[in-house]
């Protein structure tokens, strides 16, 4: 039982770490040039368009306001002893999941990769927004228990954020080219997340209903 705990203490601290460290990503771009990084991927024209701009900050700000404010949401302790904070983080959780899957279906029709990394990117804002409203709407409705299942799976395409980039550098090294490694990681960061997240709810035994 011990190590069992230890074990879940270490998952549980990982898990945290790589969500604040990824959710704090965006501060990168405030200090990068306008070519660095993906951005050095896009055409001029597009850098120049305002409401592409918008979107992308917009996508990058309040997903990794997501990030920060989400992972939260899964401690007990939180959700026991201190329920109004848990619901306010909550709040921005939704507000800001909202905006950025909003912000990155929108983007997903600029995908660097063309239409294969666009339809992973896009079926990924859709999914996030989707997982996102029905958790919301559950707990207007004091359903917790679907509550809980709706946000395990919202938070598990949030977390595609955290997993691109640990898939990203591994799939160029070995494919040797950032493109199809960019059009592979378009799927991958978010499909087995969700996979993850349909057994654990599993194991969790949280139902819908």
């Amino acid at each position: 039982m011990t190590l069992i705990s230890h074990t879940n203490k270490v998952a549980w601290f990982a898990f945290g770490l790589l969500a604040v460290l990824i959710g704090l990503y965006p501060l990168v771009y405030l200090t990068m040039e306008s070519d660095m990084g993906l951005l050095g991927s896009k055409s001029e024209t597009l850098l120049a368009d305002p409401v592409w701009n918008a979107a992308f900050y917009g996508h990058i700000s309040f997903g990794g306001l997501s990030l920060l404010t989400g992972w939260t949401q899964f401690s007990r302790r939180l959700r026991r002893q201190y329920l109004g904070v848990h619901r306010r983080l909550g709040a921005a959780y939704v507000i800001s999941a909202l905006l950025s899957g909003a912000c990155g279906v929108y983007l997903s029709f600029f995908a660097t990769g063309g239409w294969v990394a666009g339809l992973g990117f896009f079926l990924l804002g859709i999914s996030w927004i989707f997982f996102t409203v029905m958790a919301y709407r559950s707990v207007r409705i004091r359903d917790f228990q679907a509550h809980g299942l709706w946000m395990v799976y919202s938070f598990a395409a949030c977390f595609a954020a955290v997993t691109l980039r640990l898939w990203l550098p591994l799939l160029s090294l070995a494919l040797g080219d950032f493109i199809p490694a960019y059009r592979l990681v378009a799927w991958l960061c978010w499909v087995p997340n969700l996979i993850f997240a349909y057994f654990w709810v599993k194991r969790k035994g949280l139902t819908l209903g």
